[in-house]
């Protein structure tokens, strides 16, 4: 007798989840194409440079950091700099970026905890860098992917508010988020992932009014007709971001 043994079906929550994984995935590749130059665009040299302007870019732009931080690179090259750095003179010429005496006081701990802890070097490892002053997982992974080529996700203000509209996650909390996403993408996809989001936010994914008639991947949008839908008018809503 020949007992035949019924194959096992995916269960719905498996399909769904493959489908998740292959909607993301595609939209990835169309952001990706509609945003070849995606990128980090904040100017820096070394990973102490990124650091620092990351720190500074916290309820920035990164136009005024950029604008602020070729003076600052230049007055403190290193992290014995900043270690050694005059407080006025630094918030004088951090004011700019706001909150400036806050992000003035991380610089000086920065530079401090560096020479003490890490030879006054940046580390290129997760666990260390959030160790530092001013430093938590969405700036770590910006120095880490930008300037040590370590994959890591950016969970910023964009990145976060588009990862819910595109129904990737409901996570609210970046740390949760970051854990969701990553599970859905290749490890060596993270960084590129984390700009082409960023910048389809600041482009067109606009919190208020995003440009849906002009969106590339508005038909895997689960939120397609949040914003103006007519391709003309949606065209006239894409702008290049102030930072």
């Amino acid at each position: 007798m020949v007992i035949e043994v019924a194959e096992e079906l995916p269960s719905s929550r498996d399909r769904s989840r493959t489908a998740l994984v292959r909607r993301a995935r595609t939209m990835n590749r169309a952001l990706a194409e509609t945003y070849p130059d995606a990128h980090c665009e904040l100017d820096f040299r070394n990973p102490l440079e990124l650091l620092v302007a990351t720190i500074l870019s916290a309820q920035s732009t990164d136009r005024r950091v950029n604008q602020v931080t070729p003076v600052v690179f230049a007055r403190y090259p290193d992290a014995k700099a900043y270690a050694e750095a005059d407080r006025v003179e630094l918030e004088t010429l951090l004011q700019p970026t706001g909150f400036f005496r806050a992000k003035t006081d991380s610089l000086l701990k920065l530079g401090a905890a560096l020479v003490e802890r890490f030879d006054g070097e940046v580390p290129g490892r997760l666990e260390d860098l959030v160790t530092l002053p001013g430093v938590g997982r969405k700036t770590a992974n910006v120095v880490l992917g930008n300037a040590f080529g370590v994959p890591g996700i950016t969970v910023d203000t964009h990145f976060g508010r588009l990862i819910r509209r595109f129904g990737w996650t409901r996570e609210t909390d970046p740390v949760k988020a970051e854990a969701e996403i990553g599970a859905l993408f290749p490890k060596s996809d993270w960084t590129q992932l984390s700009h082409n989001v960023i910048w389809h936010g600041r482009r067109r994914c606009h919190a208020r009014n995003p440009a849906c008639g002009a969106c590339p991947i508005a038909r895997w949008c689960p939120a397609y007709g949040e914003g103006e839908t007519d391709p003309k008018k949606a065209a006239k809503l894409i702008r290049e971001p102030r930072g």
